[in-house]
């Protein structure tokens, strides 16, 4: 298959996260969003890590997984800490709170 498939799949797939992150109201469905974004990169490097036959993208796809795996996990945190405190995790409720 050609490389622009994936970079085009990756392109639509980043797409829909930043929709998801500029467009969502629950934390939980931004959290995914930036989730599906980091995936997005992914694909990019490791479609292009396969079309120039080196291992430097793949290797970074470590990384990037390492990240979100740690970003999963503090962002989680945050969402329970917040839901255990006012009860709803409403992006809106929170843009209140910091003005």
């Amino acid at each position: 298959m050609p490389i622009e498939y994936y970079f085009s799949l990756a392109l639509v797939m980043f797409l829909c996260g930043v929709c998801g992150v500029l467009f969502r109201r629950n934390i939980l469905f931004v959290l995914m969003s930036i989730e599906l974004m980091l995936n997005a990169v992914n694909l990019v490097f490791v479609s292009g890590s396969t079309f120039l036959k080196n291992l430097d993208g793949q290797i970074m796809v470590f990384f990037v997984i390492t990240v979100a795996a740690c970003e999963a996990a503090v962002g989680l945190a945050m969402v329970i800490a917040l839901f255990r405190r006012y009860g709803t995790i409403k992006s809106e409720f929170f843009r209140i709170l910091r003005g």
